[in-house]
C-alpha cells in the first residue's frame, strides 16, 4: 500500500468513526426541531427562511405589532425587564404565550428553535429578567441590527428565565437573528452561560447538538461535495442538507425566484408527516414555514396542510406608534392567498409569557 493509499484509508476510517459517534450522539437527543437559513442574493437582497417542526402547529396566528407598545419580560415581577417597542413587527405566535418567529420594520428577523439541554443558569438578582416566551419579541422590539443585539443582549446583561412545559414539551430554546446586511448571530445558553456565535458565515441553524458541534459535523460532510448527503429528519442531517443546498443555491436578483429558492431549501430540510414509532417519539413533522424578505420587508408564510403560500407586506400595515394591534387568524383553519395585509383584524394582544394560558394543544 502506498503512502497515499494509507493516508486515504486512514482518513476514510476516521470519517466513518466520526459519523458513527455523531449518529450515536444525535440519536440520544430530542428531535423536536426546526431549520433556519439565510440567503443573500447577487443584489444583496437578504432572505431568512425557517420551518416549524413540532407535534402540532403551535396554534399559530400572525400578529402585527406597532411601535410604541409597553412590554414586560416577566409579567408583574418586580425584577421584570420593561420596555417600549422601538420598531413595529409582524410575527408568528406560539400557543398564545410568545413569539416564535418574525421580522421588524428595520429588517431584523428572529427565529426561535429548539435546543435540547439548554441551561439558562440561576438568575442574578442584580439583573433585569425576561422569560423565554418574551425573548423573541424583545429582540424584534428593540434592535435594528445584529450588531446592536449582540452588543446589548449578547453582553449577558439580562437574566433569561426558563419556563414550564407547554403542550407537554420542555421549552429548551435557542435563537438566531439576521439583519439586512446578511449578518447573523446565534444565542444559546449552555451550562448556565450565554454563548454567542456572530458572523455572516453562520447562515444555517437547526437544533442539537450545540451550534459549535453542528459546525464540526458539517465540516466532515463537506468532503463528500454533495455526492451523498444524510437524509433523515434528525437535526444534524438537516443542518448538512440545508448547508449544502444553500452553498449551491441559485443566486438571482429576481425576488420571486429568490423567495422560491429559499422555500425550496427549507422544504428539503423539512420533516414529512410520518407514523412516529416508539423508538423515535420526538421526531416531529413540519407544520409551517416562513421566508422573511428583510430587504423588501415582506413576510411569507406557508402552512404545510394548506394549499397556498401567502405574504404580508409590512409597508401596507400601519406599524407606527399609536396604531392598533392586529391579528391574522390562522388557528381556526383559515386559508389565505396572496398579499394579506388587508385581512388583519383589530385584536387584543396576548400577554407575553402568560403562565395561565392554555398549556395543551386541542
Amino acid at each position: 500500500m502506498s503512502a497515499w493509499d494509507f493516508s486515504l484509508a486512514a482518513a476514510v476510517s476516521g470519517f466513518i468513526v466520526f459519523l458513527l459517534f455523531a449518529l450515536a450522539v444525535i440519536s440520544s437527543l430530542s428531535a423536536q426541531a426546526c431549520t433556519r437559513v439565510t440567503y443573500v442574493g447577487p443584489d444583496q437582497r437578504v432572505l431568512s427562511g425557517r420551518s416549524w417542526d413540532w407535534p402540532n402547529d403551535g396554534e399559530t396566528d400572525l400578529w402585527a405589532y406597532p411601535a410604541g407598545l409597553a412590554r414586560s419580560g416577566n409579567g408583574d415581577d418586580v425584577n421584570s425587564l420593561r420596555w417600549v417597542s422601538k420598531f413595529g413587527s409582524v410575527t408568528a405566535s406560539a400557543f398564545n404565550v410568545g413569539t416564535a418567529d418574525g421580522i421588524n420594520t428595520a429588517g431584523l428577523s428572529v427565529n426561535v428553535l429548539y435546543l435540547s439541554g439548554s441551561d439558562y443558569g440561576q438568575p442574578d438578582p442584580n439583573k433585569k429578567s425576561l422569560t423565554l416566551f418574551s425573548w423573541a419579541q424583545f429582540l424584534l422590539d428593540n434592535y435594528a441590527t445584529v450588531n446592536e443585539a449582540v452588543a446589548d443582549f449578547g453582553s449577558g446583561k439580562y437574566n433569561l428565565l426558563a419556563v414550564p412545559e407547554i403542550d407537554g414539551q420542555k421549552m429548551h430554546l435557542h435563537v438566531s437573528i439576521t439583519d439586512v446586511t446578511g449578518d447573523n448571530a446565534v444565542f444559546e445558553y449552555l451550562g448556565g452561560k450565554l454563548v454567542v456565535h456572530h458572523g455572516k458565515q453562520y447562515n444555517v441553524m437547526t437544533n442539537e447538538p450545540s451550534f459549535d458541534q453542528q459546525l464540526a459535523i458539517n465540516e466532515y460532510w463537506k468532503y463528500t461535495d454533495g455526492k451523498f448527503l444524510p437524509g433523515t429528519g434528525d437535526p444534524a442531517d438537516r443542518f448538512v442538507r440545508a448547508s449544502y443546498y444553500l452553498d449551491n443555491a441559485y443566486k438571482t436578483a429576481d425576488t420571486q425566484m429568490a423567495v422560491a429558492t429559499v422555500f425550496s431549501i427549507i422544504r428539503n430540510a423539512s420533516v414529512p408527516f410520518l407514523n412516529i414509532t416508539p423508538e423515535r417519539p420526538n421526531l416531529s413533522p413540519t407544520y409551517w414555514r416562513t421566508v422573511g424578505d428583510l430587504t423588501g420587508k415582506v413576510y411569507y408564510f406557508e402552512e404545510t396542510n394548506r394549499p397556498n403560500v401567502f405574504w404580508v407586506d409590512l409597508s401596507k400595515l400601519d406599524l407606527k406608534a399609536g396604531a392598533s394591534v392586529k391579528k391574522l387568524p390562522l388557528a381556526g383553519g383559515e386559508i389565505y392567498a396572496g398579499e394579506t395585509s388587508d385581512r388583519f383584524i383589530d385584536a387584543k394582544p396576548f400577554v407575553l409569557g402568560n403562565m395561565s394560558a392554555k398549556k395543551t394543544h386541542k
